[in-house]
C-alpha cells in the first residue's frame, strides 16, 4: 500500500517538474522558492511636460528701514508683493548683500551691504525659491564675510547661485523639476569694482563669485547645463547704473549665452527698469531694477515682477506686474495707473534690439 502511494507521488512530482520545465523553456521566468512566475518590470512612460511659471524680482537688500522690518518679523519683511511671487511655480530675486553680522567692509567701497541669515527666512516666507548672490555686493565684507555667507547657506539649506567655496560651486546651477520640466538656473555677475575683480572671483582653489567677466567659464557652465535640462536660465548682474538702454557688454554677452543654450537671460543692477523681449527664440530681460531697496526715487522706485510661462525651451508668455517701492518694499500698482506702468515697461524694449514675439 505504501509502495503504491510513494510510486504515485513520484509520478506526480515528475509530471510537475516536466510541466515547469516546459514553461521555462517557453521564456516564462520561474521562481525557485515558490514555483510562480515573477512579474516582468515595464518601463513607466516619461511624464509629459506641462507649462510652468517663474517670477523674477530685482535687487534685494536689508539695509536701513528694511533692516528694521527684517528684525521685527522676517516672515513679513517683503510685504504684500509676496502674494505675487507665491502665485508662480518658482520665484527668484537677486540678493545684493553679504550674509554676515561681522567681517570687515571692503576697503574704499562707498556702499557696503550686509544682513543676518534671517534674510533667507524672509525670502522663503515670501515665496522666493532661489536667489543669486553673484553681484557687486555679494562679498562686501570680504573673505570673512564670504565664509559667514557660505556657512549660513549650508546651515539654512536655502538655494543660492553664483557664489561658492570654489569656481565649481559658484558656477553650478540650481536644479529643480516642475511640471515635468527639468530647470537649471545659473547666476553670474558682469559688474565688479576693478580693484576687487581678482579677490572676489571664484577660482578652482578659492571661494568667491561666479564672474561673467570669465566669459568662457560662464558659457561652459551654460553648455553643460543644456545637456540635461529642459529649461536653462541665466541670472546676471549687469548693466550701467541709471542707463535705460543695455550697454555694449550686455548686448555682446546675451547672444553668446543664447547660442550656448540659455533659454532665459534675466538680471539687473542699473537701479532702474530696462527693456525685455525675445532674442531669437530665447527671452532676455536687461534690467529688473530695484525691488526691496532703501532707495526709491521717481525712476529708481519703479519696479515690478516679471512672470514667464515656460514649457521646455519655449517661453510662451511674459507678464509684468507693476509695482512702486514705498518704505523700501514693492507695492503693486493697479487700475489705470497699473496699465500705464505696464505700457511704459513694454516701451522700454525699443532700444534693446529685442522683439515682442519669438523669431
Amino acid at each position: 500500500m505504501l509502495r503504491g502511494v510513494k510510486s504515485n507521488l513520484v509520478t506526480v512530482i515528475v509530471l510537475a517538474v516536466l510541466a515547469l520545465g516546459c514553461s521555462a523553456a517557453e521564456g516564462e521566468p520561474v521562481s525557485e522558492s515558490s514555483g510562480e512566475s515573477e512579474p516582468t518590470a515595464t518601463a513607466s512612460p516619461k511624464p509629459e511636460r506641462e507649462p510652468y511659471t517663474i517670477a523674477f524680482g530685482g535687487d534685494v537688500h536689508f539695509e536701513g528701514v528694511l533692516r528694521t522690518r527684517l528684525d521685527a518679523n522676517p516672515r513679513t519683511a517683503l510685504g504684500s508683493i509676496a502674494k505675487v511671487l507665491s502665485r508662480a511655480d518658482l520665484a527668484m530675486v537677486n540678493l545684493e548683500t553679504a550674509v554676515t553680522t561681522g567681517g570687515t567692509p571692503a576697503p574704499g567701497k562707498q556702499y557696503t551691504f550686509r544682513a543676518p541669515a534671517t534674510a533667507f527666512t524672509a525670502l522663503k516666507a515670501a515665496g522666493v525659491d532661489v536667489a543669486s548672490m553673484a553681484n557687486n555686493h555679494g562679498m562686501d565684507y570680504m573673505d570673512s564675510g564670504l565664509q559667514d555667507t557660505l556657512a549660513a547657506i549650508k546651515r539654512t539649506k536655502y538655494p543660492i547661485v553664483g557664489i561658492g567655496k570654489n569656481a565649481a560651486e559658484a558656477y553650478r546651477p540650481w536644479r529643480t523639476t516642475v511640471n515635468g520640466n527639468r530647470v537649471a538656473i545659473i547666476g553670474a555677475t558682469q559688474v565688479l569694482d576693478a580693484e576687487f575683480i581678482s579677490a572676489w572671483t571664484a577660482t578652482s582653489s578659492k571661494g568667491g563669485l561666479a564672474s561673467a567677466k570669465e566669459e568662457g567659464r560662464l558659457l561652459q557652465a551654460v553648455r553643460q547645463a543644456r545637456k540635461n535640462s529642459d529649461t536653462v536660465i541665466v541670472h546676471l548682474h549687469w548693466g550701467t547704473e541709471l542707463q535705460k538702454c543695455p550697454n555694449e557688454a550686455q548686448r555682446s554677452l546675451a547672444p553668446k549665452l543664447v547660442e550656448a543654450g540659455a533659454d532665459v537671460v534675466v538680471g539687473g543692477h542699473a537701479h532702474i527698469l530696462l527693456g525685455a523681449g525675445y532674442l531669437g527664440k530665447s527671452y532676455v530681460s536687461y534690467g529688473l531694477g530695484n525691488f526691496v531697496f532703501y532707495n526709491w526715487g521717481p525712476d529708481t522706485g519703479q519696479t515690478g515682477v516679471l512672470t514667464l510661462t515656460i514649457n521646455g525651451r519655449r517661453v510662451l508668455k511674459d507678464q509684468w506686474t507693476p509695482a512702486r517701492i514705498n518704505g523700501g518694499i514693492p507695492v503693486q500698482v493697479t487700475g489705470s495707473a497699473g496699465r500705464q506702468a505696464t505700457a511704459n515697461w513694454r516701451a522700454l524694449r525699443g532700444c534693446t534690439g529685442l522683439t515682442a514675439k519669438p523669431a
